[in-house]
């Protein structure tokens, strides 16, 4: 029985989503979990992976179980095992031939940046930022961003292929926080940081909107600066159903 599940994470306490040898991550915890609950070894395939420090509130694996189990009873056994720092909020049996990651139709990501006095608290929640806001400029770099593009100057690491299609990016303003949210299909490792990092660069004037053009052209090498991995969560997973 195939079962696909959604749930949250505080991504400070792991190093990062995927399975790493000797070390606590998102993965490895559900899946010591389900394999107590299953009796035998259980893998699950994510939707995506997260980076050492992100964060989720809406991540999403598929899985198989050798049993058929109330979806209420699953989550339950889930969650009396992977918390306090992983929470199972949704569960539910899919076709044999779902997976997780190819299923998806669209992605939301959303970067938060606070504004506010420095709070120690929330440090590890969002990019603390101490400079001032011009609203114009970031509408306007979030204009040029979003679209279909070759997104070579915002990927870390190699691929065949860097073009995709940025579905929209919107920026809400809040009392003391500015959130960016991000939605597409799928995004490329650091992408998300890199673009917030190339938004708050048009911001502070380390470059020009022909500077923002020019990278996503993909014709000519360009790096700015990256966006730490705290402010950014995964919000939500659509499969169409």
């Amino acid at each position: 029985m195939r079962y696909l599940i959604k749930f949250s994470y505080d991504g400070s306490k792991f190093y990062g989503f995927q399975r790493l040898k000797g070390k606590v991550c998102v993965q490895s915890v559900l899946e010591n979990a389900l394999s107590i609950i299953n009796k035998k070894d259980t893998v699950i395939k994510g939707a995506g992976r997260t980076d050492r420090g992100v964060h989720a509130y809406g991540q999403a694996a598929s899985f198989d179980l050798d049993f058929d189990i109330d979806s209420d009873r699953l989550k339950n056994a889930l969650n009396s095992i992977v918390s306090p720092y992983i929470n199972v909020h949704e569960v539910r049996t899919v076709d044999d031939n779902f997976h997780a990651r190819f299923n998806v139709i669209e992605k939301t990501y959303i970067y938060k940046i606070w504004l506010g006095d420095f709070n120690p608290f929330l440090y590890d929640y969002y990019l603390m930022y101490n400079k001032k806001i011009n609203k114009k400029k970031l509408e306007e770099s979030a204009k040029v961003l979003v679209g279909a593009h070759n997104f070579i100057n915002f990927v870390s690491g190699q691929r065949d292929n860097y073009n995709m299609v940025i579905n929209s990016i919107d920026i809400k303003y809040l009392d003391n926080e500015v959130n960016i949210i991000f939605r597409g299909k799928s995004f490329y490792r650091y992408m998300i940081r890199n673009l917030v990092g190339a938004i708050l660069d048009y911001n502070e004037g380390k470059c020009d909107i022909m500077k923002l053009k020019k990278m996503v052209s993909g014709k000519e090498l360009i790096r700015l600066s990256t966006a730490p991995a705290r402010g950014l969560y995964l919000m939500e997973v659509y499969y169409g159903n």
